[in-house]
């Protein structure tokens, strides 16, 4: 495709030169935006590998951030084993950091090493990632450091060294608190959001939303204009990673409610791909819908006391 191009715009950022360094990161996408918007192409990002056509740039200026629209994982075979693989990050240093990586990880360990490095280079982007060295912890408690590369690997058994041809960069490893590369207790946690919710749950979880329905979508109508409820619907999405087709239930807060449709934001995006975005407008048929939640100033309600404030909405 590149061969093909008949020029180039090359837009250049100067990383960390914002107040956070997201900054000069959105500068340079809202220039090629406009550019885009005048002449046909497409975006490179070069430290990424990741090309994006003019609908991409849009949904990624105006929708909530996403690191996956400016990060690449790639996985690496480095061993042989149970735990073969090195996950390493592309594209972090565009926002002043070094790309991550982490050893010795397992196929089922993909999908939580890509969710747990994707919160960690949220974080950095955002200019809050921890200092080298030092001991932190994940948003789940577990601790681990992020140590430079060319210390951690001194550590690293086993790997040859062409296993790094092509990635000369510096890295920041993730290790345990100790200095090693066993992140089997980091990682669970993660493995847990990937177990998949049994069916009869799924089906109790449909019938009761079902039922509370009319009375979640009375309360939402008389909600004040100030009162610090927030309205949540969950409902399936499908996604195609790799061509397959994979049903995700995501959340969505409610908006509006338009015969029979429910019109909501999404408030996670979806796992597999960047097909539903955090923050992107959607419409469901309120039959699809299988779980409702109603939170107060952030505060999620538990059953009971969801069931007290839909019963009031209930007649005598």
């Amino acid at each position: 495709m590149l061969g093909r191009a008949k020029g180039f715009y090359r837009i250049s950022v100067e990383p960390g030169s914002g107040p956070q360094p997201t900054v000069p990161v959105f500068e340079a996408l809202w220039c090629a935006r406009t550019l885009m918007e005048h002449v046909p192409g497409v975006l490179a990002d070069l430290t990424a590998y990741k090309l994006h056509d003019i609908a991409d740039v849009v949904e990624i200026t105006e929708l909530d951030f996403d690191i996956r629209d400016h990060v690449n994982l790639h996985a690496v075979e480095a061993i042989e084993g149970d735990t073969p693989l090195w996950v390493h990050s592309h594209g972090m240093e565009k926002f002043g950091s070094r790309d991550l990586e982490i050893f010795h990880l397992g196929e089922d360990d993909l999908l939580p090493a890509e969710t747990f490095l994707h919160e960690l280079c949220t974080d950095l982007a955002f200019g809050q990632g921890p200092e080298p060295r030092s001991m932190v912890a994940t948003s789940e408690g577990q601790a681990f450091m992020l140590v430079p590369s060319e210390e951690a690997r001194t550590n690293l058994l086993g790997v040859p060294l062409e296993t790094f041809e092509g990635h000369e960069a510096l890295f920041l490893s993730v290790v345990s608190p100790l200095g090693r590369h066993n992140t089997a207790e980091l990682l669970r946690p993660y493995r847990e959001r990937f177990i998949p919710e049994p069916e009869e749950r799924t089906d109790a979880l449909r019938r009761e939303a079902q039922s509370l329905l009319p009375a979640f979508l009375a309360r939402f109508h008389r909600k004040g204009l100030m009162e610090p409820l927030t309205f949540l619907a969950r409902a399936p999405f499908e996604t195609h990673p790799e061509g397959e087709t994979v049903v995700e239930k995501l959340w969505l807060e409610v908006v509006a409610w338009e015969e029979g449709t429910l019109v909501g934001k999404l408030v996670d995006g979806a796992v597999h791909t960047t097909e539903w975005r955090k923050g992107a407008h959607v419409e469901v048929d309120g039959e699809q819908i299988n779980a409702l939640a109603i939170s107060r100033e952030g505060r999620t309600l538990d059953e009971d006391e969801m069931r007290a404030l839909l019963n009031a909405e209930r007649p005598m």
